[in-house]
């Protein structure tokens, strides 16, 4: 698993390899515009490449999908069915519609019974999705340095790859917080929107959430 394939090129996809390379992974990042990436591979070094969608699913062990929510059924079905049978695919994406915020509140293109991953886990049945780091802004994602250990939210059918994205969440500097199956991911995605509205309305977004026992 020491082979990361990251489906996107934005800041979160950035943040994440450059994560993983910090602990020792080799890392591609899957890009429509590998030109975009030419300054973070040449900052990253040798552990870090650049290639197509399907050339990254297919040279991570574990995947990440960090690209726009409403683009992310898209980059899948750019890369197909076969590269991503029986990968765990971390899911760091939110359904987060075009629109402008509504006084600081994000709007979704999905309703409360259903989440983006449960879509995309109903579209590519044979690979495991699980949310993570979907609930945080990228200057926090590797490591933060807060009073306290933050809580990461992660949920997923595969209890395997839950245990393999929880590996990496703890190796982030967080504390996992496992909330069962696809369907809790209805319930971590509006995390975003609640994460979003002290940033949007007083400009604060070097905060996460901690789960109090």
């Amino acid at each position: 698993m020491k082979k990361i394939g990251i489906i996107g090129s934005g800041i979160v996809a950035q943040t994440l390899g450059a994560g993983f390379i910090k602990h020792g992974y080799d890392v591609m990042l899957g890009t429509r515009n590998i030109d975009k990436l030419a300054a973070w591979q040449s900052e990253q070094g040798t552990k870090a490449k650049v290639g197509s969608f399907e050339e990254a699913a297919e040279f991570g062990k574990l995947l990440v999908l960090a690209v726009k929510g409403t683009v992310a059924k898209t980059a899948l079905d750019l890369i197909g069915n076969f590269l991503l049978e029986n990968k765990t695919i971390m899911d760091a994406t939110n359904p987060i519609a075009d629109q402008a915020p509504e006084n600081g509140v994000l709007q979704f293109f999905t309703n409360q019974n259903e989440s983006l991953m449960e879509q995309l886990q109903s579209a590519y049945p044979k690979a495991n999705f699980v949310k993570a780091f979907s609930s945080v802004g990228s200057a926090k994602m590797v490591n933060p340095t807060f009073e306290i250990k933050p809580s990461m939210f992660i949920c997923g059918n595969s209890n395997s790859a839950k245990e393999q994205v929880s590996a990496i969440v703890e190796l982030f500097g967080w504390e996992v917080e496992d909330m069962g199956s696809a369907e809790a991911a209805r319930a971590i995605e509006p995390l975003c929107m609640l994460w979003c509205i002290p940033g949007f309305l007083h400009n604060q977004w070097t905060h996460a959430f901690k789960l109090l026992k």
